[in-house]
């Protein structure tokens, strides 16, 4: 497939540059009044259309986007789409000021998703969620992350992790599998924490290592949740089944989640609403990526991170949906974009950046993904006719993108 005049080819970082830190996220090299050209499901090679080689020239595959920008698809390293219904009719207690914390109490939050995922098939769960990601991969969502923890028992937590590699059999991008039992304490283990962690370490951790359901270990380090101390314990067994660490922190408070993630080499830490200068001291010395969610932050009506902080202080931020029924019942990576702007004040760059190769780097894929590089998969999308890049997340209420391309194939859904 040969693409012509195009008017910009955006994110052209190079092979070798896998994550970018700090200052690294201001640019974003574009290529103007280009061409590309995609062989099986890769990036072959690109350039200016004033210099295109003959031989490609008059190729029977083409497209043109004349006016028309070329991202790489977004990456979107932290969702939770496998749940088996909405949970509007806790939006009116959001509306009356009710806290995370108050709803939670009153029967909703993560135990209401529990009880109702544990009630229902893994073909209803398989279907619900299919038709969820297939909307994300329309809007150029084009890899993904996705959570357990909405089981809260071995036989739900399986059946979870199950449905996620169904997703992986069936859909043509890459997904990442992470295992969040401690995502909430049970009602039955309400007073007994560490039964609950020693039914996810003693029989479910097990269970999932010897049919490799899973790729990452996450946990809700969070007053409320789990301790400081229950967290390290639960990520230190998840690494000796090789579970990488990918932990929920600092989303309501400043808990000491970042220090014992970073203590555990955690992948990312993901949420941040909450930091200090301790929380940015202990990154610095890691190289661990800080996950933003803002949309997260827009639904609950919490602060939203202080992105400019953390890219001032030199670390690697990327940006996610947080896709679930409670706080964050969207999967548009294109919203995400717009807050990282409207509300986050980072600029068009950072914001596309930490939405594309940082997103890749968070579920440690960026070799192949997450920028437009020769060789790269050809995970793209095709924009409508627009002004400049910053036209996308200025245009928050409409979408886009209008051509998506997955392994160097047109994506109709």
């Amino acid at each position: 497939m040969l693409i012509t005049n195009i008017k910009g080819l955006v994110g052209l970082h190079p092979k070798d540059k896998l994550v970018l830190r700090g200052s690294e996220l201001d640019s974003l090299p574009i290529l103007e009044n280009a061409w590309l050209l995609i062989e099986d499901d890769l990036i072959k090679d690109f350039g200016k259309m004033d210099s295109i080689p003959s031989h490609i020239s008059n190729l029977s595959s083409q497209i043109s986007a004349d006016g028309r920008y070329i991202f790489p698809s977004w990456c979107d390293s932290h969702t939770h789409i496998v749940f088996a219904a909405s949970r509007e009719e806790e939006f009116a207690m959001k509306i009356q000021g009710k806290s995370y914390e108050e709803i939670a109490a009153a029967g909703g939050g993560i135990l209401n998703s529990a009880d109702k995922l544990q009630k229902v098939s893994e073909d209803e769960l398989f279907e619900h969620a299919s038709v969820r990601l297939k909307q994300m991969i329309l809007q150029g969502t084009g890899a993904v992350e996705i959570k357990s923890g909405y089981g809260l028992t071995t036989e739900s937590e399986i059946k979870m992790l199950k449905v996620i590699g169904r997703l992986k059999d069936q859909f043509p991008i890459p997904i990442k599998a992470t295992f969040l039992a401690a995502h909430a304490y049970p009602a039955g283990f309400k007073n007994n924490h560490q039964g609950y962690i020693d039914l996810i370490i003693n029989e479910m951790l097990p269970q999932i290592a010897e049919e490799k359901l899973a790729d990452y270990i996450d946990v809700f380090c969070e007053k409320g949740f789990f301790s400081v101390e229950e967290t390290d314990q639960v990520l230190k067994a998840g690494a000796k089944y090789g579970l990488k660490p990918k932990v929920h922190a600092n989303q309501l408070s400043v808990s000491g989640a970042v220090e014992v993630s970073v203590q555990n080499k955690a992948i990312s830490v993901d949420h941040l609403e909450e930091s200090n200068e301790e929380t940015i001291h202990t990154l610095r010395n890691a190289d661990t990526i800080v996950t933003l969610l803002p949309s997260c932050s827009f639904y609950l009506g919490i602060p939203f991170a202080d992105a400019k902080s953390f890219i001032k202080a030199d670390l690697p931020v990327a940006l996610a949906t947080d896709y679930n029924p409670g706080s964050t019942p969207s999967g548009n990576m294109n919203f995400v974009v717009s807050l990282g702007c409207i509300k986050m004040k980072m600029f068009p760059e950072q914001a596309i950046n930490a939405a594309t190769l940082n997103g890749a780097a968070a579920m440690e894929i960026s070799e192949n993904y997450g920028s437009i590089t020769v060789g790269k998969k050809a995970n793209l999308f095709i924009t409508k006719p627009m002004p400049s890049i910053a036209y996308l997340p200025y245009s928050f209420g409409e979408t886009q993108i209008e051509t998506v391309i997955l392994n160097g194939e047109i994506y109709n859904g």
